[in-house]
């Protein structure tokens, strides 16, 4: 079956978000979670979004995956401005082109890992057998073969994780956004599972976001920007593509290039 999206591929289409602002509230007590918030985010690039709690980092990642509408501004994507877009539209954009990892992973309990990791293409139409397969090949990929079957209670924390992982970038997304993707797993374990996150999507060509309240997350990233009162406060760009080693300590997982999608085309 042939995907109703391209694969991402390096010089393909950046996310821009300009001007972005968010309010809640009354006009007898409002609060500016954003405050004119501009941003572009580059094919393959790994961007870590920093702040302490209530500097919008959160408010931010959910206006550029389209899941919250800002009060103003606009968010550009492959031509189009997401903010705009019916909310039956930005729920395909988000199945089609945009992946997700959050803390607690989020797989159903009652499916297998290949089948949580499949969920993605099965939603989008792919048939049951097609979209196992291309997931079976993720969680090789990812460290996972022979655990196929297993349920996420039969998983340690870190194996649960790279599911999520292979779900986000099973149906090659253009964007995979991550919330405290380590937040509830040990350092060594959140170190393990941040060098999988962001050799894989580098190597399938998507740009990465993380949201994350941990220097030492964000020192997996090529940049990282500052957030404080809703607007961004600074911005850092590792000298490296890979900063992984230098926030742990040790040497970064190399991950090859991502499986091949086999003869059934599915992206």
């Amino acid at each position: 079956m042939t995907s109703t999206h391209p694969a991402p591929a390096a010089g393909g289409s950046p996310l821009v978000a300009s001007a972005l602002t968010k309010v809640y509230g009354t006009a007898q007590a409002t609060t500016h979670a954003l405050a004119g918030v501009s941003l572009t985010v580059q094919p393959g690039e790994s961007l870590a979004i920093m702040g302490p709690s209530g500097s919008g980092k959160t408010t931010l990642l959910h206006c550029l995956a389209g899941i919250t509408t800002p009060s103003s501004g606009a968010v550009l994507w492959r031509g189009e401005d997401v903010t705009t877009l019916s909310d039956a539209r930005r729920t395909v954009l988000r199945r089609n082109d945009f992946g997700f990892v959050f803390q607690s992973g989020q797989l159903l309990p009652e499916l297998p890992a290949v089948e949580n990791a499949a969920l993605p293409l099965m939603l989008a139409g792919t048939a049951r057998a097609e979209a196992t397969a291309v997931a079976a090949r993720w969680l090789a990929h990812l460290g996972l073969a022979g655990m196929e079957q297993r349920r996420p209670g039969e998983l340690s924390g870190g194996q649960a994780q790279r599911v999520a992982i292979a779900r986000a970038l099973v149906g090659s997304p253009g964007v995979v956004f991550a919330d405290e993707p380590t937040g509830a797993l040990d350092q060594s374990t959140g170190a393990e599972v941040l060098d999988v996150l962001t050799h894989a999507t580098s190597a399938s060509g998507a740009a990465l976001v993380i949201v994350t309240h941990d220097a030492g997350v964000a020192r997996h990233c090529s940049r990282t920007v500052t957030m404080r009162d809703g607007r961004i406060s600074g911005e850092f760009r590792a000298p490296g593509t890979q900063a992984a080693a230098a926030a742990t300590g040790g040497v970064a997982q190399t991950v090859p290039t991502p499986p091949a999608t086999g003869a059934g085309g599915v992206r």
